[in-house]
């Protein structure tokens, strides 16, 4: 279902940001949307937002489930391979200390920022903004938190770790026997599970937290009264 983004303009929470179109750059006032319907830009039809609000509820042990699967993913092993009757077990430590001690610094950085240490970030980042709102009200250093959040974003390469883990085991294949790991099918899960969290634009918190805001406002006024 879809709705015009420039529809209902005498509500106060459509006049409070702008939704600036992601491919032709037209600028639109945000409008309040029913559960289900999405904006479209005018110009060029592409969608502006959508009201998630129902998929909110969700969220919350979406995340919870990805901190759970981020554990296995560094607490076990991502292949076992055995060369010879010699088995050796490789994990996400293992390979940024090996990367390290051969002397490639800049390599073993990036695969622990970009696979441990932003995903770490970002999951429990969200997991302190969401259990707050999940409850009714907006936590403590809530702006901060979610800039902090769409800046780290394209800092996590969790996929792109996976996809190099599994081309290593395709051509290492032929020289050892590979017997794949806790920790391989954990990454797959939490490649799901961040596609999921990533579906959910920074500023589609800002405008949950202003309705929280709004209707603990509305709250208040009618106890006065």
């Amino acid at each position: 279902m879809s709705s015009d983004p420039m529809r209902h303009p005498s509500l106060s929470c459509a006049n409070t940001a702008l939704k600036l179109c992601p491919h032709c750059d037209a600028v639109y006032t945000r409008a309040a949307l029913s559960p289900g319907e999405r904006a479209y830009c005018r110009r060029c039809g592409a969608e502006l937002y959508r009201n998630n609000d129902a998929r909110f509820a969700a969220l919350f042990p979406i995340v919870l489930a990805g901190l759970i699967v981020y554990v296995i993913c560094n607490a076990f092993p991502i292949v076992t391979m055995e060369i010879q009757g010699v088995s050796t077990r490789a994990t996400v430590w293992g390979a940024v200390w090996a990367l390290a001690h051969e002397e490639m610094l800049s390599v073993a950085m990036l695969v622990l920022v970009t696979t441990m240490l932003v995903p770490l970030l970002e999951l429990s980042l969200l997991a302190y903004l969401l259990g707050p709102l999940t409850a009714g009200r907006v936590p403590a250093g809530f702006d901060a938190i979610v800039r902090f959040i769409r800046l780290g974003r394209p800092w996590g390469m969790i996929e792109v770790f996976l996809l190099g883990v599994v081309a290593a085991m395709v051509k290492l294949s032929a020289m050892a026997t590979l017997i794949p790991g806790p920790a391989l099918w954990g990454f797959g899960a939490l490649t799901v599970l961040l596609a999921i969290i990533v579906g959910f634009e920074p500023a589609d918190f800002w405008e949950y937290a202003e309705k929280i805001e709004l209707s603990g406002r509305a709250g208040t006024v009618e106890e006065g009264s």
